[in-house]
């Protein structure tokens, strides 16, 4: 069995549990000799930036000369992306040993999330890391990396997404993030609207914790920006100094971040935004470029747990063109071609379920992701890829 099919097999098997939950996840750690505990964490929540949050402040350590470890989610093609040392991604065989470790002292159930976190932290531990950068995989205050104790807590950003599991409010999305905050730990967050800094701080203020926000000059599309500010305030914070940290940031090239190709003559960009904030971070950044003028297109898919209905009014109304096609996963939101088309506008009037058969005059529905972007490479000299990270991992595997 090759990896690929051992990593699918994998989570098909424990996306059928529920998980272990905290508590029992703890004790599984005891069990493996607490691999979080010999290295120094960085903990890292928020609705969108995490992942580059925590990918440009894990190279600014490995220019300091740190031996530092990142666990980000999700991949855009190989499973290995997840778990990296020093920029470098765990071997399949590294990765498959890790995870025979943690099932070998499991007496629970665990879901993929517990098992592949609980790997990484082993992997780390065998390592001996001096530093590991540890981004959430849902929320904050129930997730499993949540059980160990960082020396830096960062919030990059909250809004309005996972509203099924963590509540269709601001206050309390902020207070899912807000329980990453540890007594006594630093905890530094961009900036945030009033009703989540509220929660933020008054969590603070009880844990003892040390409050600091990294803001930027409110400009649209400026959240590369906020994060670069918040990695540059975090490394400061753990005593990098200005020189290498500039030098460390200059190294990344983040895949699947508005990463630019060319391919038969178009250009096609890669971005992964995958939420309403994102797309609106997207969409002001766009509006900024060469691109703006050109002829172009959009290519999207998106996971059924989020708001693709708001996600393609955004779009629509700054593409003419667009294409929407199937997410090769079991989360995806699913769409049908139908010869009714109304307005973008018209959307909001349906009640949407699991299967849309409307979408945005002139755009249209192809199933199979490579002739999709076919269909927009034909229909404009510019295609922006958007939407969920599949989506952006399955088009970059191709044009890499």
């Amino acid at each position: 069995m090759n990896f690929n099919t051992w990593f699918n097999e994998l989570q098909t098997r424990t996306a059928l549990n529920g998980g272990a939950g905290l508590v029992a996840f703890g004790q599984l750690l005891a069990r493996l000799d607490n691999p979080q505990n010999p290295y120094q964490i960085i903990h890292v929540a928020g609705t969108n930036g995490k992942g580059t949050v925590c990918t440009l402040l894990a190279r600014v350590l490995a220019a300091a000369g740190e031996k530092a470890g990142l666990f980000v989610s999700p991949h855009l093609i190989l499973p290995t992306e997840r778990i990296q040392l020093d920029s470098v991604e765990i071997t399949p065989d590294d990765f498959i040993n890790a995870v025979e470790k943690v099932l070998a002292h499991a007496q629970e159930p665990l879901n993929f999330f517990e098992l592949i976190t609980a790997a990484a932290l082993v992997y780390f531990a065998e390592k001996e890391v001096s530093h590991v950068v540890l981004e959430t995989g849902l929320g904050g205050r129930k997730d499993p990396t949540n059980v160990c104790m960082p020396v830096l807590s960062i919030i990059t950003s909250i809004g309005l997404d996972h509203t099924q599991l963590l509540g269709n409010t601001l206050d309390q999305i902020a207070a899912e993030k807000a329980g990453i905050i540890k007594p006594g730990v630093p905890v530094l967050c961009g900036e945030l609207l009033p009703a989540a800094a509220r929660v933020v701080e008054e969590t603070a203020r009880e844990k003892n914790a040390p409050l600091e926000y990294v803001c930027v000059e409110k400009i649209p599309g400026n959240a590369r920006a906020q994060n670069i500010g918040l990695v540059q305030r975090a490394a400061k914070m753990l005593g990098i100094p200005d020189d290498i940290i500039c030098r460390g940031l200059k190294t990344v090239q983040l895949p699947g971040r508005f990463e630019i190709f060319k391919c038969a003559g178009k250009t096609i960009i890669l971005d992964g935004a995958h939420n309403p904030p994102a797309v609106e971070n997207l969409l002001a950044r766009w509006q900024k470029t060469e691109f703006a003028g050109q002829r172009a297109a959009v290519l999207c898919g998106f996971m059924q747990d989020k708001d693709y209905p708001h996600m393609l009014r955004m779009l629509s109304a700054c593409f003419k063109m667009g294409v929407v096609t199937a997410v090769d996963s079991p989360r995806a939101a699913k769409f049908f071609s139908s010869s009714r088309r109304v307005g973008v506008r018209d959307i909001e009037k349906f009640s949407l379920g699991p299967t849309i058969d409307i979408l945005p005059p002139t755009w249209q529905f192809v199933h199979d992701v490579s002739a999709a972007l076919a269909r927009a490479q034909e229909q404009a000299d510019v295609v922006l890829v958007t939407g969920s990270f599949y989506l952006v991992g399955a088009v970059r595997k191709w044009l890499i």
